[in-house]
C-alpha cells in the first residue's frame, strides 16, 4: 500500500506569523493521523528554518519550492539543494508548473535538479501537467507523458520521487478536471513510470494530484485508485482548510 502524501505549497506567501498555521496544524496531526497520512509543507525559502523549528516533533516535514541544479557557485539568489538540507528541508519541489512558464525551465533542467536533490538525500516532488490549450487539443496525455520521461533521473527508487500531476488550468482557478480525467492522466502517469523505471517501482510511487484541491472535492479525488495524496496551495494556507484535506485522505 502506499501511504498518502499530503503537501502543501505556500508559493510566495507567508511571514513568520504565519508559521502559527503550522503549530495549529501539529496540534490537530494527531498521532492516528500520522499512521494513515504523511504530511509536508513547502513554505517559502526565508521561513524554512524557523519552519523546521516550529513543526519539530509534531511529524510535519518541511519541503522547499525549488532549488540549483548546481552544488554551490557564483548564482545570485539561486539555493542549493545543500543549503535547503542544511535548513531543515527533506523534500523539494522541482519542476512546478509557475517555474516552467515564469522562468522558462525545461525537463532537462527540471531532472537535473531533481538529480541535485536526491543526491543531497532528499525527495524531490516532481511537478508535470498540460495547458488549458493542450487539453482541449486532446494532447494532455502525450504532454504530460513527454514531460515525466524527461524530468525523471534514471534509475531513481519509489522512495527518493514523488509525481504531482497538476494540470495547468486548474490552479488557483477554482476549476478542477472530472474524476475520470484524473484517473485517466494518473493512471497513463505509472504506466509510464513503469515503462521507465520498472513495475515494481511504478507500483510503489506516489502520484499526487494538485490544482484547486479543497476539503469538499478531497475525498472524491483522493479515493480514486491511481491518486495517492495531493499537492495543495491556496487551501494549505490555513490550517483547517489544510487539516480538512488531510483528513480526507
Amino acid at each position: 500500500m502506499r501511504k498518502p502524501l499530503v503537501a502543501g505549497n505556500w508559493k510566495m506567501n507567508g511571514t513568520r506569523a504565519s508559521l502559527n498555521e503550522i503549530v495549529e496544524m501539529g496540534k490537530a496531526y494527531s498521532l492516528a493521523l500520522r499512521g494513515k497520512v504523511d504530511m509536508l509543507i513547502a513554505p517559502p525559502s526565508t521561513l524554512l528554518y524557523t519552519a523546521s523549528a516550529v513543526a519539530l516533533g509534531t511529524g510535519i516535514a518541511i519541503g522547499a519550492q525549488d532549488c540549483h541544479a548546481g552544488a554551490a557557485g557564483a548564482h545570485t539568489g539561486d539555493l542549493a539543494a545543500s543549503q535547503l538540507f542544511d535548513v531543515g528541508a527533506s523534500a523539494v519541489i522541482v519542476g512546478h508548473s509557475e517555474r516552467r512558464a515564469d522562468h522558462g525551465e525545461t525537463d532537462t533542467q527540471v531532472k537535473a535538479k531533481a538529480e541535485a536533490v536526491i543526491a543531497q538525500g532528499m525527495v524531490a516532488i516532481i511537478c508535470v501537467g498540460e495547458t488549458k490549450a493542450q487539453r482541449e487539443a486532446g494532447k494532455a496525455l502525450a504532454v504530460v507523458g513527454k514531460q515525466v520521461k524527461g524530468s525523471i533521473p534514471a534509475g531513481v527508487s519509489a522512495d527518493q520521487v514523488v509525481i504531482a500531476y497538476e494540470p495547468v488550468w486548474a490552479i488557483g482557478t477554482g476549476l478542477t478536471p472530472t474524476l475520470a480525467d484524473i484517473a485517466e492522466v494518473h493512471a497513463d502517469i505509472r504506466k509510464t513510470i513503469a515503462r521507465l523505471l520498472g513495475k515494481e517501482t511504478a507500483a510503489k510511487m506516489r502520484i499526487l494530484y494538485g490544482g484547486s484541491v479543497k476539503p469538499n472535492n478531497a475525498k472524491d479525488i483522493l479515493g480514486l485508485a491511481d491518486v495517492d495524496g495531493a499537492l495543495v496551495g491556496g487551501a494549505s494556507l490555513k490550517a483547517s482548510d489544510f487539516m480538512g484535506i488531510v483528513e480526507a485522505a
